[in-house]
């Protein structure tokens, strides 16, 4: 109950502050989708006729997953330097839940607000582009979920690095190109990225979306892949979390910014 409550909380922060900052929303969004159409109109002047279908394709699909993981994966940082700014960062470590629960409840509720914005961005981008991807909700779902485990433990990472250092808005700028590469690079260039948080997912992703493979034609082993990588990473960013987070209260860097 007491996980729920606190789920159902951070929900509704965060959809108070997307509503009540409608502007900065927007500008998002926005900004997001003329990224895409960029990204569109070079594959149409520049692109191969022959590939441009395939090659328009396989952008929305990237570009998709690049908001989710980019939202995912920096919102966390963010929250925890505003946190920080605010002075109500060591308020949470005094909650009864404890920084990590409250963090973790966190990541979900902003994924949960971010995957509606990244449905509309799909169907806003398949309308724009006119390619349609097949959207087979019972073989995308399980992927998804283990993928965004992954990013969840990434999440974590970069949470527990802000409570100590404070200041590292230039690094999650850089963050964002380097989840750029890792959502844009296919795994038949790179196979050993299949062990990188998330990318064996969106690989998986783009098979179904655009190849309509089916769930009973992926194989065993992918989902170990998936599975395997959900629980490490997510364990690896716990771990480094507590670390950041016991280093920050024994030097008293909850309390300053």
């Amino acid at each position: 109950m007491k996980w729920y409550n606190l789920t159902k909380a951070n929900v509704r922060k965060e959809y108070i502050e997307l509503k009540r900052y409608l502007p900065n929303t927007l500008a998002m969004l926005f900004t997001f989708y003329f990224v895409f159409l960029g990204m569109f109109l070079g594959i149409q002047v520049i692109g191969d006729p022959s590939t441009q279908d395939i090659n328009t394709q396989y952008a929305i699909v990237n570009y998709i997953f690049w908001f989710l993981a980019f939202m995912v994966i920096n919102s966390i940082g963010w929250e925890v330097i505003n946190e920080g700014m605010r002075g109500t960062l060591e308020q949470l470590s005094m909650s009864p839940m404890g920084i990590w629960k409250i963090m973790t409840t966190r990541l979900f509720a902003t994924t949960i607000l971010n995957f509606i914005i990244v449905i509309f961005l799909l169907f806003l981008s398949m309308l724009t582009t006119g390619q349609w991807l097949n959207i087979d909700v019972v073989t995308i779902v399980p992927i998804l979920i283990l993928t965004l485990i992954s990013m969840f433990g990434i999440g974590l990472i970069i949470a527990g690095i802000s409570i100590i250092l404070k200041q590292v808005q230039a690094f999650l700028q850089i963050l964002q190109f380097i989840l750029m590469g890792l959502t844009f690079v296919p795994l038949s260039v790179a196979p050993f990225l299949a062990y990188f948080p998330f990318v064996k997912g969106v690989d998986l992703v783009r098979s179904v979306m655009i190849d309509g493979v089916t769930l009973s034609q992926i194989n065993a082993g992918d989902f170990l892949i998936l599975g395997f990588n959900a629980v490490l990473y997510f364990v690896i960013g716990l771990v480094i979390f507590l670390y950041c987070e016991r280093v920050a209260m024994r030097k008293g860097l909850l309390a300053h910014y």
